[in-house]
């Protein structure tokens, strides 16, 4: 369902920009008041790398009134095979620049207001503070932490995107006063302490091509947000697997449902359901031990990961995919590898929902260096990480 728009519209457009935004008044359900709540609208980005550089872009190109970019970087070479807001004269300088440059040249009626330094949990909620819609398109969890707890303290929707590789996740974090729906925060996604079992984009890359896809789904999330058109990406993951070609949906709930408030009850004819097992750790010699009885390893690392050496015969499925369609798995006994545990856990636990005995590997290949070698056969890999 529409949400209601975020933002009242201007009184008028001015001729020029009217002239240049004339393919959204013609839009069905958009129209001119549609384009005159953008450019009503303050939208805050967070990054102007490699899903900033679009959504700069298209937001600004789209008339938006009045956009802030947070980013205390500077442009590097490396960076121009993503981050297409900048170009090679820009190697050097701090990346705000180029989107105060581009916006002009895309939307002269477009105020960017340029904030060059990085957002923390001690600045976050003033930089934020009167923006209608933040994105966050940053790269690393300590600012995308710090950006969400804002934003909910707030009550600001954030738009949120990550992509590496060939993978990428975009979703809403935030619940309207007046809808039915859960409030769904950062942490029910990627728990507390899950960021370092996830490598960086320097150490595994990133398609440039699906950092300019995502950046335009990002911005379309939030014209819908602003407009009240559409049917926002809230409870829901948007999930992209470029090389296969394929988006998926998962289902985002709280963690943590509130407890209502309800008039005592008789006491139960029977039992009440047992809370969920926790979820099994197994060392390497009991996984080998498992799987030479049939039990499936599955490593849920991504592909530059599992490219350095795999346990021999385990099946290779990226988390995300994994999370997309479970029911791939359709083994009766798993044990889940990644590199330190976490991302193997959560794969664990989505299968034991559906049935599946899954155990993790304890500590993840980190804790066993010698388990990806494939010279040793696995009798002899199990002797040397047990002794």
């Amino acid at each position: 369902m529409p949400l209601p728009p975020l933002v009242a519209p201007v009184d008028a457009l001015d001729p020029a920009e009217a002239s240049r935004t004339a393919r959204h008044a013609v839009l069905a359900g958009f129209g001119e008041i549609g384009q005159r709540r953008l450019a009503a609208a303050h939208v805050a980005v967070i990054g102007a790398g490699g899903l900033g550089s679009p959504v700069i872009l298209a937001l600004a190109a789209a008339g938006v009134g009045r956009l802030t970019v947070i980013d205390d970087d500077v442009v590097e070479v490396s960076n121009l095979q993503r981050q297409v807001l900048h170009r090679h004269r820009d190697a050097g300088r701090p990346k705000t620049a180029s989107a105060i440059r581009a916006a002009a040249d895309l939307s002269p009626g477009t105020r960017v207001d340029a904030v060059t330094e990085r957002i923390a949990p001690g600045n976050a909620a003033a930089l934020l503070a009167d923006a209608d819609v933040v994105i966050d398109g940053s790269d690393t969890f300590a600012t995308r932490r710090a950006v969400a707890d804002a934003c909910e303290s707030l009550g600001i929707p954030l738009v949120w995107g990550v992509v590496q590789e060939f993978h990428a996740q975009v979703t809403i974090f935030w619940t309207p006063t007046d809808a039915a729906l859960p409030a769904v925060r950062l942490a029910d996604l990627y728990p507390e302490g899950s960021e370092g079992d996830v490598p960086t984009c320097a150490a595994v890359g990133v398609l440039g091509s699906l950092c300019i896809q995502v950046g335009g789904i990002l911005a379309t999330e939030t014209v819908k947000l602003l407009t009240g058109i559409g049917e926002p990406l809230l409870g829901r993951v948007l999930v992209v697997d470029a090389l296969r070609g394929r988006t998926s949906e998962v289902p985002l709930r709280p963690s943590r449902m509130p407890v209502p408030v309800v008039s005592p009850a008789p006491p139960p004819t029977h039992a009440p359901a047992p809370a969920p097992a926790p979820v099994p750790d197994v060392d390497l010699e009991a996984a080998l031990s498992a799987s030479r009885a049939g039990a499936l390893l599955l490593d849920v690392r991504e592909p530059a990961e599992t490219a350095t050496g795999t346990i021999p015969g385990s099946m290779t499925i990226p988390l995300a995919d994994l999370l997309a369609e479970p029911a791939r798995v359709t083994a009766s006994s798993v044990v889940v590898i990644c590199h330190a545990g976490g991302r193997a856990r959560r794969a664990a636990e989505v299968l034991r929902s559906r049935g599946i005995d899954a155990a993790v590997l304890t500590g993840g290949l980190s804790a066993w260096p010698h388990a990806t070698d494939p010279s040793p056969a696995p009798s002899t890999i199990a002797e040397e990480t047990s002794a």
